[in-house]
C-alpha cells in the first residue's frame, strides 16, 4: 500500500473511473442476434453470473461472502429497454440512445448482479409485480403469471416482510440456460414455463422464495448451496401448499426425490458431489451443479421439522432464523448451531428428540440421505398415477382416453416417470398409450421432456424427431442434458445427437453448451 503521506487523490474525490470492456468471449454475458429471439428484429442481451462468471463481466470479488449494494446506469439503442436487477430510478433520452438508472439499496453478492437488453415490453400483474418479455409473448405471460401476488402474499403469513420494494419477472429467449435466476428485484424465467394453464407456475414460488433464502441469507461458499437451494425448494413447496393444499406439497415433495435418484446416479463416478456439503477445492461450482443440494437439502428440513413437532413448531424457528442472518452469510455448520440454540432453549420443548439428528451422515455422506424420507411423504396425491402406470405395465386393457382428464401436469410427470423407468414396457406400449392419450401432442414442456425421454428409452421413434424439435426451440440444462444424455445410448440415437448438437451449440448458453459437450464426449 502507499505511505500515507503519498496521497494521490484528495480523500473526497472518488477514484478515476476503471474502464472495463467486456467480448464476446465473456463467459457470463449473453448476445443473442436477432434470429434467435421472439421479433427476429433486434439483439438481445443477458447475463448469468451465478455461480462464478460475475468477474468475466465486472471487476469484482466473486465470491458469495462478499455483499455490497450498487447503483448502475445503462445506455440502449432506441427502441431497446435495459432492466437490471435493482429497482429503476430514472431514465432520459439522448438522440437515438435511451439511458436507464437503477439502484439496489439492498447489499448483495456479486453472482445477483444481472441486466438484460432487448425489445421488451411490460404488463403489470399485481401492485408489486410486472411481468417484462418480448412483445409478442406478453398477454400469455402475464396469463401464465398472475398468481405471483398471490404467492408474495403467502410468503409474506410465513417470513418477514418481503425487502427488495418490487417482484418483476422477466420471461427470456428459450436459450436461457435455467429454470429461473432468482436476480433481485426482477426474476429471470425460463419460456418454458408457459404452458397456458398455469401449471408450471412453482417455479416462480421458487425464485421468489429465494428473496429470502439466498438472496437475503446466503451460503457463505458455494460448499453450502443447499442452504440456497434445499431451503429454497423447502420454502417453495410450502407456498404451494398454502395456496393450493398440503397434499399438492407432499406430493411434489416426493416427486422431488425421483430428481435426487437421478442426479446420484449421473455422479456414479463422482460421488463427491452427492453430499450436502462439498469440499470444491479447485472445482468449478457449475460441475458439481445438481438436484442433489435442492432435493436433499429440503428434504433434510422436511426431515426436521418432522422430528421438532411440525409446521407449528419449526416455521418460527425458520422466520427467526432468517431474521438472525438477514443480510449475511453463513455455512452447515453455523446453521446447526442456531437450530440447536435456538431448541435447546425452547420452552416446553422435548430436547432429547435432538440427539437423533446424525448431522454428520446429513452433511458428509454421500449418496440418498440417512432417513428413510420416502417413508415421512403422504403419497396420496400419487396413487391415482401409480395405479395407471401399472395397468400399462400390465397390459391392461382397461385403460381409456379419459385416463388423464383431470389430472395436473405433476400428476402426469408422474405416471411417465414410472413408465420411463419400467423394463415391461416396450415400443409397442408406447404407440398404444399414444393413440390414447395423444401425447405427442402435448405442449407442456414438462409432459413432453417425459414423454420424450420415455420414448427414447423404450426405442419408440417416433417421438426422436420431436424431442430433436424441443433440443431446437430451447436450451434449458434440465431438458436438454438428459435428452442428448439418453439419446446418446442408442446408436441412432447417438448419431442424431451429435449432429442436433454441432448445429444448436452456438444457439445455446455457454454453460449449457459446455455442459452437453461433456455428456456426449465431444
Amino acid at each position: 500500500t502507499t505511505p500515507p503521506h503519498h496521497h494521490h487523490h484528495h480523500p473526497t474525490t472518488p477514484p478515476p473511473p476503471h474502464h472495463h470492456t467486456t467480448t464476446h468471449h465473456t463467459k457470463g454475458i449473453q448476445w443473442l442476434p436477432p434470429s434467435q429471439t421472439d421479433g427476429k428484429k433486434h439483439p438481445y442481451l443477458f447475463t448469468q453470473f451465478q455461480a462464478i462468471h460475475a468477474r468475466s463481466g465486472l471487476p469484482c470479488q466473486d465470491t458469495p461472502s462478499v455483499k455490497t449494494p450498487y447503483t448502475g446506469s445503462m445506455t440502449v439503442p432506441k427502441p431497446l429497454t435495459a432492466l437490471m436487477g435493482a429497482l429503476p430510478t430514472t431514465n432520459s433520452e439522448n438522440g437515438d440512445k435511451h439511458t436507464f438508472n437503477f439502484q439496489q439499496q439492498v447489499p448483495i453478492p456479486s453472482y445477483l448482479i444481472a441486466f438484460a437488453v432487448g425489445d421488451l415490453t411490460s404488463k403489470d400483474i399485481g401492485t408489486r409485480c410486472r411481468v417484462w418479455t418480448e412483445k409478442s409473448m406478453i398477454d400469455a405471460a402475464a396469463y401464465e403469471l398472475e398468481e405471483t401476488e398471490s404467492y408474495l402474499q403467502a410468503a409474506e403469513t410465513l417470513l418477514p416482510l418481503y425487502a427488495w420494494g418490487r417482484y418483476d419477472i422477466l420471461v427470456l429467449p428459450g436459450s436461457f440456460p435455467y429454470g429461473g435466476m432468482e436476480n433481485p428485484c426482477l426474476s429471470f424465467v425460463t419460456p418454458t414455463i408457459i404452458a397456458g394453464d398455469r401449471s408450471l407456475t412453482s417455479l416462480v414460488a421458487h425464485e421468489l422464495a429465494h428473496s429470502w433464502t439466498g438472496n437475503l441469507v446466503g451460503c457463505r461458499t458455494w460448499e453450502h448451496f443447499w442452504l440456497n437451494e434445499g431451503c429454497t425448494v423447502f420454502l417453495e413447496r410450502k407456498l404451494v401448499g398454502r395456496l393450493f393444499g398440503e397434499d399438492q406439497r407432499q406430493f411434489r415433495t416426493f416427486l422431488g426425490n425421483s430428481a435426487l435418484i437421478e442426479a446420484i446416479k449421473n455422479f456414479g463416478s463422482q460421488p463427491q458431489f452427492t453430499t450436502l456439503v462439498q469440499d470444491q477445492k479447485n472445482v468449478d461450482p457449475d460441475d458439481a451443479f445438481s438436484s442433489v443440494p435442492y432435493e436433499k437439502g429440503s428434504q433434510f428440513l422436511f426431515y426436521l421439522e418432522k422430528l421438532v413437532g411440525g409446521p407449528a413448531v419449526f416455521e418460527p424457528f425458520f422466520k427467526k432464523y432468517l431474521e438472525n442472518f438477514s443480510g449475511k452469510t453463513l455455512d452447515s455448520a453455523e446453521f446447526k448451531e442456531f437450530f440447536l440454540n435456538y431448541f435447546n432453549s425452547l420452552n416446553a420443548f422435548e430436547v432429547s428428540k435432538l440427539s437423533e439428528i446424525d448431522w454428520d451422515s446429513w452433511f458428509n455422506k454421500p449418496g440418498l440421505p440417512p432417513v428413510d424420507m420416502l417413508s415421512l411423504f403422504d403419497t396420496t396425491l400419487a396413487a391415482e398415477s401409480f395405479a395407471l402406470a401399472n395397468k400399462w405395465k400390465a397390459n391392461d386393457s382397461s385403460v381409456s382416453p379419459d385416463d388423464l382428464k383431470s389430472w395436473s401436469s405433476h400428476q402426469v410427470v408422474h405416471f411417465l416417470e414410472q413408465i420411463e423407468a419400467a423394463s415391461e414396457v416396450t415400443a409397442e406400449t408406447l404407440q398404444k398409450m399414444d393413440v390414447t392419450y395423444k401425447l405427442s401432442e402435448y405442449r407442456n414442456y414438462e409432459i413432453r421432456f417425459h414423454w420424450y425421454m420415455a420414448g427414447i428409452k423404450h426405442g419408440y421413434e417416433p417421438v426422436y424427431p420431436l424431442a430433436v424439435q424441443m433440443l431446437r426451440e430451447q436450451g434449458r440444462m434440465k431438458f436438454v442434458r438428459p435428452l442428448y444424455r439418453e439419446l446418446a445410448k442408442t446408436e441412432r440415437g447417438k448419431a442424431l445427437a451429435i449432429a442436433t448438437f454441432a448445429e444448436q451449440k452456438d444457439n445455446y448458453h455457454s454453460i449449457a453448451s459446455k455442459m452437453v459437450s461433456r455428456d456426449l464426449g465431444v
